[in-house]
C-alpha cells in the first residue's frame, strides 16, 4: 500500500516508511548552486567539518548570477571555486554550463527511485523522471556535504490524473498553471504530488520536467511522473550509476485526487501576483507589455526554443525580447538546428546558459512601471525588478506576445 515517495524513503532509509513518519535517510546527490552554495560552505566550514562525506554525490553549478553581475559575486564564486577544489569535487559546472535543474538531468544524476536534495526549491524538478527531488535550505545542505545523511519527515501523496489531448496552442506549461489555479498555492502543502493519466504519458521529457518544476508552486514537497520507456530512452549511456525505478503499488493510500481533462485546456495566463491568480487566455484583458522573456529551469530547454523560434520565423518581435537556453548543450543544439538565427533574426536577445533574470539578479531586469511576460515559474512582486509586473505563460504565448507587444494568444498567430 505504498506510494512511490514512501518506497523511495523506504530504501533511503534502510527501513519501512510511511506517510507521516520521520526518518533519517541517505541521500544519492546533493545539489547546491552559486547562491546558495555560498551559505551551504559557510555553515559547513561553522561545523569545523574539513572534508565533504562524498565529492562524486555532490554536484554544483554555478548558474544564478553568471557571468559574475558584481565585483562582490566575483568574489563569493572564487572562494567557492577554491572551496570546490580543495574538496575534490569534480562535478562542477562553471559558468556557462546552464542551469542545475537542467544540468543534472543532462548528465545523469536525475534517476529514477533515486532520493536527490537541492540547496533551491524547484529541486523537485527531478521528480519528472520518477526520482523523488526535493529542495532545503543551505544550512541542511551544509548537514549533507557533511554526513549524506538528512531527516525528513515522509509526506503524505495525492494523486493527480489528466487524461485527453492538447489542443493546438496548448502545452504543459498550461496543463501545471491550470493545476495549481484549481488546488492553489498552498493546496499540496508538504505533499508528494505523482502525476498521472493519457496526457503525462504522452509528454517528452522536457514537458515533464515542467510539471514537477513547478510542484513547489503549489506547496509541494515533490512532483513526481513515473518513470517509463520516455524516461529511460533519455537516460540511456548517461545514467550516472544503476537505478531501480519505483512505483506506486495499486493500493497506495492517497490524501486526496484529482482529475482533470487536457482536452478542454485552453492556452493560461497567471496574472501578478500570485502563481495561482490564473486565467483562460481569451478572458484576458488587452495588455501591454516592455518585455517577453523565454527561458528558466522551467521552459529554457530546446523544445521551448523551438516552439518559440516556429512562432517568431520570418517576423520581428514589437518588444525587448530576451531568450536564454537553459544550458550549453541546449544552446549548441539550438545554433546547430538553425534556431539561434531564426531568433536573432527575429530581433530577439540571446543570453548565456543560466537564470538569466528570472530571479531578478541579472540580465534582464525589469524596471518599476514595466511588464513581462515570461516562461518562468513565479511571477511574485519584485521578482524580477522592484515594481514590475510579471505575466506567466508557455513559451508559444510568450513568443506571441513578443511579436505583438501585448498578452496575445499564441493560436491568432
Amino acid at each position: 500500500m505504498s506510494t512511490i515517495s514512501e518506497k523511495i524513503f523506504s530504501r533511503a532509509a534502510g527501513k519501512k516508511a510511511k506517510a507521516n513518519d520521520f526518518v533519517i535517510a541517505d541521500i544519492d546527490f546533493a545539489m547546491a548552486h552559486d547562491g546558495t552554495s555560498v551559505l551551504a560552505v559557510k555553515a559547513f566550514r561553522e561545523m569545523e567539518e574539513e572534508k565533504v562525506w562524498n565529492p562524486d554525490r555532490i554536484v554544483i553549478p554555478f548558474d544564478h548570477l553568471t557571468p559574475a553581475n558584481t565585483d562582490t559575486t566575483a568574489v563569493l564564486q572564487h572562494d567557492i571555486r577554491g572551496w570546490i577544489q580543495k574538496q575534490g569535487i569534480k562535478n562542477f559546472y562553471d559558468v556557462g554550463e546552464g542551469i542545475c535543474h537542467q544540468l543534472l538531468p543532462e548528465n545523469g544524476f536525475a534517476l529514477p527511485g533515486k532520493l536527490i536534495v537541492g540547496a533551491d526549491s524547484h529541486s523537485c524538478t527531478y521528480g519528472a523522471f520518477g526520482a523523488l527531488g526535493t529542495g532545503v535550505g543551505a544550512t541542511d545542505m551544509a548537514e549533507i556535504f557533511a554526513s549524506g545523511k538528512l531527516w525528513f519527515k515522509v509526506p503524505e501523496s495525492i494523486k493527480i490524473t489528466t487524461n485527453g489531448n492538447f489542443k493546438e496552442g496548448v502545452y504543459a506549461k498550461d496543463l501545471i498553471l491550470k493545476i495549481i489555479s484549481t488546488l492553489g498555492v498552498a493546496g499540496a502543502t508538504y505533499k508528494a504530488a505523482e502525476f498521472y493519466g493519457s496526457t503525462i504519458d504522452s509528454l517528452s521529457m522536457s514537458g515533464r520536467m515542467t510539471l514537477s518544476n513547478m510542484a513547489i508552486e503549489m506547496g509541494a514537497k515533490a512532483g513526481i511522473v513515473p518513470p517509463d520507456k520516455t524516461t529511460f530512452d533519455f537516460l540511456e549511456g548517461i545514467a550516472a550509476e544503476e537505478y531501480e525505478p519505483v512505483y506506486a503499488d495499486e493500493d497506495a493510500v492517497y490524501s486526496k485526487e484529482y482529475n482533470f481533462d487536457a482536452s478542454e485546456l485552453e492556452p493560461q495566463i497567471a496574472s501578478p501576483h500570485q502563481v495561482d491568480n490564473v486565467h483562460d487566455i481569451s478572458d484576458i484583458k488587452p495588455t501591454k507589455l516592455d518585455q517577453a522573456f523565454i527561458g528558466t529551469c522551467t521552459n529554457g530547454r530546446l523544445e521551448d526554443l523551438e516552439l518559440a523560434a516556429s512562432i517568431l520565423n520570418g517576423e520581428k518581435v514589437a518588444i525587448r525580447t530576451i531568450v536564454v537556453p537553459a544550458s550549453r548543450s541546449v544552446l549548441i543544439e539550438a545554433v546547430r538546428k538553425g534556431i539561434v538565427e531564426t531568433l536573432l533574426d527575429a530581433g530577439v536577445v540571446i543570453g548565456s546558459p543560466g537564470c538569466g533574470p528570472c530571479l531578478g539578479g541579472h540580465m534582464g531586469v525589469i524596471g518599476k512601471g514595466e511588464t513581462c511576460i515570461s516562461t518562468a515559474n513565479r511571477n511574485f512582486k519584485g521578482r524580477m525588478g522592484t515594481g514590475g509586473l510579471i505575466y506567466l505563460a508557455s513559451p508559444a504565448t510568450a513568443a506571441a506576445s513578443a511579436l505583438t507587444g501585448e498578452i496575445t494568444d499564441p493560436r491568432e498567430i
